[in-house]
């Protein structure tokens, strides 16, 4: 298990690593310009592009960037926040999005899990029908059309909720964006699950149990679940990433200070903050890099088979 695990660690590094190169040399040499070239004169440009070492080979440039970024260095913005440090403006961003996406892991995964067992062990009634119905719509519809719903009824026609999120009442003012977030979770859990609880109930040692009086919740527990949710860790993986990185339209629609809206205004302000872009790109892989790493680690523990195989490539 140890060597599997340090296999896993080290391709995830060395694919970081090639990552921040790729991300770093394609946002160096992308056309425009970083300041705001509105209320910059063209010396002050060259005296801000030699300040940040913009004027520098590319390769020492990345070499620069690499060795502060192991020290949790992103650099200065150029044109968002007065050029201020980039980590004193993505850590609380980082943290809003964070503690709003874990919610809608939450309620996305345990509801999502709910729906699906319950429709595999309802095969062909209505609690079957209704949770197909609900993972359609749940794929369907985007979640800021859903929090533009949840707005209209709970805010506006029955002010239950706070319109626009407000941080010094976190909890409260996280459901209807966390509910939001979480729709999308819901619908893709319960749909896989339905299907791998179903195709695991109708193999033949699920039927060897039966045969010997296992039944009902202990049956689930112990046959069924465990061997469907390989493929269900799989499915959740890369939307955890979505939900811990926060979603653009939303945050900005909501009013939260997430990393989302922080891309946004990276991107759509007086000039294009490419430190902002390339900080966000590295943090957005590094999630998924990690995320996928505790994905194959599960795969290890959940299905030792698998373990075993890589073990031997």
């Amino acid at each position: 298990m140890r060597r599997y695990i340090a296999k896993r660690i080290l391709m995830s590094l060395l694919t970081l690593f090639l990552i921040i190169f790729v991300l770093f040399v394609l946002i160096r040499i992308v056309p425009g310009n970083p300041f705001p070239v509105e209320r910059m004169s063209p010396e002050m440009i060259l005296l801000k592009r030699a300040e940040l070492g913009l004027d520098k080979p590319i390769l020492i440039q990345f070499v620069d960037y690499f060795g502060k970024l192991l020290h949790g260095d992103f650099g200065n913005g150029t044109s968002l926040y007065n050029g201020a440090p980039i980590t004193t403006v993505l850590w609380p961003c980082l943290y809003n999005s964070f503690r709003i996406g874990l919610l809608a892991i939450f309620a996305g995964t345990f509801g999502g899990l709910f729906l699906g067992i319950t429709a595999a062990l309802h095969r062909g009634k209505f609690l079957d029908v209704f949770c197909t119905v609900f993972s359609i719509l749940g794929v369907c519809i985007p979640s800021y059309v859903l929090m533009i719903f949840l707005q209209y009824f709970f805010a506006y026609k029955i002010p239950f909720f706070p319109y626009f999120f407000d941080p010094s009442q976190f909890l409260f003012s996280s459901i209807m964006p966390s509910l939001s977030l979480s729709f999308l979770t819901v619908a893709v859990v319960a749909r896989f699950t339905r299907n791998e609880m179903i195709e695991v109930m109708n193999s033949d040692y699920v039927k060897l149990a039966e045969s010997k009086g296992l039944y009902g919740f202990q049956l689930v527990r112990t046959h069924v679940l465990r061997n469907a949710l390989i493929p269900i860790v799989t499915v959740l993986a890369p939307l955890v990433v979505d939900l811990m990185t926060g979603a653009m339209v939303l945050e900005k629609i909501y009013g939260i200070n997430g990393v989302g809206k922080l891309m946004v205004d990276a991107i759509s302000g007086d000039g294009v903050d490419y430190n902002y872009v390339l900080a966000l790109g590295i943090l957005f892989s590094s999630m998924y890099i990690a995320v996928m790493l505790v994905t194959d680690i599960l795969y290890g523990i959940l299905d030792p088979r698998i373990r075993v195989a890589k073990e031997g490539n």
